[in-house]
């Protein structure tokens, strides 16, 4: 799936995709807030652009693109904005403490694969989804998903004059369905998509309808 799109884009494109502090190779290094991890690809893209950066996000991934195109508009030319949540959860300290309780489990391959299902990881990601999994630390499962559930549209987003695609599940909770809206709201020249059939996993659940709404969007 993400290597037929992967090599799709690379005919065409070049492609960057980032290991997140604290994730994959770069698990050694703490994830400590979106701010600073788009400053550090902020970094990375200046020193390898050459031509207009589009960034493509998917939850967590999706805030992170939404801030670099809010944060640093001159280096983005498009970003597609695919189920991210914008508005702050309520009980984020309860929450926080009860996660880091249970921040073990994530070693747990039979937990990591209950979760897995949850978010929609198809049988040829698992092996690397909890490889990945078993390496976060707990500074970082707390930082990342403190920053995801504060997570508000930052203000200079609606400056941002490229184009914009933002996108939700049918069936994701409402609170998703609303932080579209609200993304889509502060910046009207965006477009706004509702995907049927699918929750809180687009590129997992329909990934060819998927992969060819990126190639669509890119070549826009």
């Amino acid at each position: 799936m993400w290597t037929s799109l992967r090599r799709s884009l690379e005919s065409r494109y070049r492609v960057l995709v980032p290991d997140l502090p604290g994730h994959g190779q770069s698990a050694g290094e703490p994830y400590r807030s979106h701010v600073e991890t788009v400053a550090a690809l902020s970094h990375v893209l200046k020193r390898n652009r050459s031509a207009p950066v589009a960034v493509i996000g998917f939850s967590l991934g999706a805030q992170l693109s939404i801030e670099l195109a809010a944060r640093y508009p001159g280096l983005v030319d498009r970003a597609m904005i695919v189920s991210a949540q914008a508005q702050t959860m309520t009980f984020t300290k309860v929450t926080l403490r009860v996660l880091g309780v249970a921040a073990p489990l994530a070693r747990n391959h039979r937990f990591a694969r209950l979760q897995a299902r949850e978010l929609f990881v198809p049988p040829e990601l698992m092996d690397e989804y909890l490889e990945t999994s078993a390496r976060i630390s707990k500074a970082t499962l707390l930082a990342a998903v403190g920053n995801n559930m504060r997570f508000q549209v930052p203000k200079s987003w609606s400056n941002f004059r490229g184009q914009a695609l933002v996108m939700a599940g049918r069936r994701e909770r409402a609170l998703m369905r609303d932080s579209a809206a609200a993304i889509h709201a502060a910046l009207p020249e965006s477009v706004l998509e509702i995907v049927d059939d699918c929750g809180h996993g687009i590129p997992l659940q329909r990934p060819d309808w998927f992969n060819n709404r990126v190639a669509a969007f890119l070549v826009r």
